[in-house]
């Protein structure tokens, strides 16, 4: 006997349909069980856990050989996931379900000894491949899976299923599909009170002031400041003064974490920006992605949110060189052998570093000890060409004593968050009908039409290259963070003093 059922596999992020073919010929006293299409060890192992999860369930296994092909051939299968449609076949084959219940069916599902099913990764990838697909009728998905499977499959019947047997009933029509309309309410507005506040930051208004700016326009920001300075704590509040997620930018995050299996059982989709923070010994692969079955890295974990390299100088060089093009596209393209894969990374880099290498240099409560050359060496570490590409440079001061004893103001991150959606809202405006989502993703045609400058403040910003030496790049970002702050404002006009805060930015350009 024939049967056929569909799957599916990951490539990246991207699902790619499967067909699962099970041939039962019954010739043969062993059951035997070959698996053919390219799988890996995962998917060879799958017979073992099938044979004992049909007996332990009291359904028959197929006797003599039987073949089971993973088609397309030449796609390589990789992971557990392929467990419950093959052993829905088997059953098929030994008249535990009808064979014809299978064939408009995508089945995905790990298999555990005793029958149960356990998650498996990518169910919101492959939900928003399975709607796509007229010829697929139904979703037949882990239990733990189901939240992810009915926010993208708006348009299949979902059936969660926790045990083989409850597979097989929602084949036969046993079982209902769950409602489609319980997606709502993943959508909600996400919980701001889990995500710190910066009132708890003391201090640092010139810091705090230009978190609101990147906020604002999605700019890139480096902080220069002595150890305990409030550098880690700033980063950390950012994602509480950005605005909420988009529905379209919530699928896009929360697709990338369901393929590293990111995404908690109870939580199906990532409500608020991501914040991530990699330790200053990844490697490139870490941060940009790869592997030889290349998959997404911290750049595009951190896709709609934020990611915060603290001592930006310990990082090696070579991985710091390779964020330059992924900050520049939104993407970045991972070539192998076995083809190109490109995974999102839209995300705001927020970096810390000290000012010299004791971190000393320029408190007045302690002694730098550190050699010119040594400093010089220190900030070489970050090249020319990664500090134009970050748009605000911004350094911070030791507390004083004052500060220190001071008390915070009430839920300031909510008044930030306002301000900044204002402004955001302003650059929806602006850009309808683009891609382009802040001020900080313009293309240089943006710049020309709406960065424009009266007389006055062409002047300022002359004098400024001429007296630092700006890059064209850094002549740019200049443009862009004037414009977000002329947002924040209100006005429709870069006026001079929102330029003259812009310029006050480039911190790191006075230096060399």
């Amino acid at each position: 006997m024939l049967t056929h059922t569909g799957s599916a596999a990951l490539t990246g992020i991207e699902a790619i349909p499967l067909e699962v073919e099970v041939h039962a010929s019954g010739r043969g006293e062993q059951e035997i069980v070959s698996i053919v299409g390219l799988p890996d060890a995962a998917v060879k192992e799958s017979r073992e856990r099938i044979r004992s999860a049909l007996y332990s369930c009291g359904y028959e296994h197929p006797a003599g050989a039987t073949l089971v092909n993973l088609a397309p051939a030449d796609l390589k299968k990789e992971g557990a996931a392929f467990d419950l449609p093959i052993a829905l076949g088997l059953a098929a084959a030994t008249g535990a379900v009808d064979p014809v219940l299978l064939e408009d069916a995508m089945i995905l599902g790990e298999l555990a000894l005793d029958g149960g099913v356990r998650p498996v990764r990518g169910i919101l990838s492959v939900a928003l491949m399975a709607r796509e697909h007229k010829e697929f009728g139904k979703l037949i998905v882990p239990a733990k899976n189901v939240s992810e499977a009915i926010v993208a499959a708006s348009k299949l019947k979902v059936y969660p299923v926790a045990s083989l047997p409850e597979a097989i009933a929602a084949l036969r029509g046993e079982l209902l599909p769950v409602d489609p309309s319980a997606a709502d309410a993943l959508f909600a507005e996400p919980d701001w009170a889990d995500i710190p506040d910066f009132s708890e930051v003391k201090g640092q208004a010139a810091a705090k002031r230009a978190m609101e700016v990147a906020a604002a326009g999605g700019h890139n920001l480096l902080m220069i400041g002595p150890p305990g300075a409030g550098k880690s704590m700033l980063a950390k509040r950012l994602p509480g003064i950005l605005p909420p997620m988009t529905e379209a930018e919530t699928l896009a995050t929360s697709r990338i974490h369901s393929i590293m299996g990111l995404l908690p059982a109870d939580s199906p989709l990532v409500r608020t920006r991501p914040f991530r923070a990699p330790h200053h010994t990844v490697s490139d692969v870490g941060l940009i992605g790869g592997g030889s079955n290349p998959g997404p890295g911290e750049i595009s974990l951190a896709h709609n949110g934020v990611l915060f390299l603290d001592e930006l100088p310990e990082f090696k060089r070579t991985v710091l060189e390779v964020l330059r093009q992924p900050m520049e596209n939104g993407t970045v393209t991972i070539s192998r052998a076995a083809g190109s894969f490109t995974f999102p990374c839209e995300f705001m880099l927020i970096a810390a570093m000290n000012p010299c290498p004791c971190g000393h240099l320029g408190d007045r409560r302690h002694v730098c000890r550190c050699r010119q050359m040594q400093i010089q060496n220190y900030r070489a570490r970050i090249s020319g060409p990664l500090l134009d590409r970050i748009d605000l440079h911004v350094e911070l001061a030791a507390l004083s004593e004052d500060e220190l004893l001071a008390h915070g103001a009430k839920a300031e991150s909510a008044a930030i968050r306002e301000r900044v959606m204002k402004a955001r809202a302003i650059q929806q405006e602006r850009f309808k009908g683009t891609k382009i989502t802040c001020n900080g993703r313009m293309e240089p045609s943006h710049l020309l039409k709406y960065c424009k400058l009266d007389p006055q403040t062409e002047t300022l910003i002359r004098h400024a290259i001429e007296e630092f030496g700006l890059s064209a790049r850094a002549y740019d970002r200049i443009l862009r963070v004037s414009r977000t702050i002329a947002d924040l404002a209100g006005s429709a006009a870069i006026r001079r003093e929102h330029l003259f805060e812009a310029i006050g930015y480039r911190s790191m350009d006075r230096r060399n």
